[in-house]
């Protein structure tokens, strides 16, 4: 059995319930709660090791909570579901300092595996620091092409392909191709380590 404590903040109680019983499969410590408001009732989160929240829900969105447990002082690094319309606000997300996001339908093993690695990495920093692995990220955006790079900026801001591929002249398809092809260069698994290792670096 893991230490750590996953809190899971979901407003609907078969995905909550779903999620709660992979990770209690996979020996980690469950505490699920019904909506962000629930999970703030319960700070101070001891022995905490990890939230696990949905976008969106009632009263207060997944955004709302990472900004309020930001305010609070927090530093229990957050993961954040998502459906595919969602991918702008969980770039804002990231930029608020959630550990990762994962687009909706998810395979086990995506969770898992980003869970630990959020529980690896630790708490989160309390400020934003240049670091080795920023330089790499740098030398990595380097290699980029003017196009992958204008592209890139695109995902970053959270816009989907097809207004990056209107704003920029050529197809969605294009715009995939040329995503496919930054994601390799920049080493990125998925599109959150991609927002997040580009923020990481444009802050150092």
């Amino acid at each position: 059995m893991s230490e750590a404590v996953v809190h899971v903040v979901d407003d609907d109680e078969s995905a909550r319930e779903s999620l709660a019983f992979l990770l209690e499969a996979a020996d980690f410590e469950v505490v699920s709660h019904a909506s962000a408001l629930a999970l703030l009732e319960a700070l101070p989160l001891d022995g905490a090791g990890c939230v696990i929240t949905d976008m969106r829900m009632p009263d207060m969105t997944g955004l709302e909570l990472v900004r309020e447990l930001n305010a609070r002082g927090s530093r229990v690094p957050i993961i954040m579901i998502t459906g595919h319309g969602d991918i702008p606000l969980a770039v804002e997300a990231m930029r608020a300092g959630v550990a990762d996001f994962i687009e909706k339908p998810f395979g086990e093993s995506r969770m898992l595996d980003a869970l630990n690695r959020a529980l690896e990495a630790g708490p989160r920093p309390e400020a934003a620091k240049a670091s080795d692995e920023a330089a790499v990220v740098r030398q990595r955006l380097e290699t980029l092409s003017e196009r992958e790079r204008q592209v890139l900026d695109g995902v970053v801001d959270g816009q989907p392909n097809k207004v990056i591929a209107r704003e920029l002249g050529i197809s969605p398809r294009t715009v995939e191709i040329y995503r496919a092809k930054l994601m390799a260069k920049m080493h990125a698994d998925n599109l959150a380590a991609l927002v997040r290792m580009t923020l990481s670096a444009r802050r150092g």
